[in-house]
């Protein structure tokens, strides 16, 4: 698995390549029980085994993102929930900085869901 997710990240051109490599060391860095995988052809990270984000590129403006599942929860100025009812999406461009301070925010707020038990393991 680790060689098919190095390679989905490899495979990509900059300035997305360094931006979702930046973005999956700081999901890594929140805890230690934090893992990735890949489903649906995506890098996702489990907290405990349980699905909590994901990383993709918008396709309609070639710029990546992350995907909270659990999005109905947060409350955030920077997620944008769309069309969907349980996902919320927070866009980064990645010819910028990374609003570390928004993201760390935001990913702290959502692996407390599961560690309160709002989100059951």
């Amino acid at each position: 698995m680790a060689e098919e997710l190095d390679a989905f990240y490899l495979g990509l051109d900059e300035p997305n390549k360094g931006c979702l490599l930046a973005l999956r060391d700081i999901i890594l860095e929140q805890d230690d029980h934090v893992s990735e995988t890949r489903k649906y052809g995506m890098p996702c990270f489990c907290y405990k085994g349980k699905m909590f984000c994901y990383l993709w590129i918008d396709k309609k403006i070639n710029e990546p993102y992350v995907l909270m599942v659990e999005g109905k929860y947060l409350n955030h100025p920077f997620l944008e929930k769309g069309n969907r009812a349980r996902m919320k999406t927070l866009p980064i461009n990645p010819n910028e900085d990374i609003p570390l301070a928004q993201v760390n925010r935001i990913l702290k707020d959502a692996l407390d869901l599961y560690r309160n038990g709002i989100i059951r393991l």
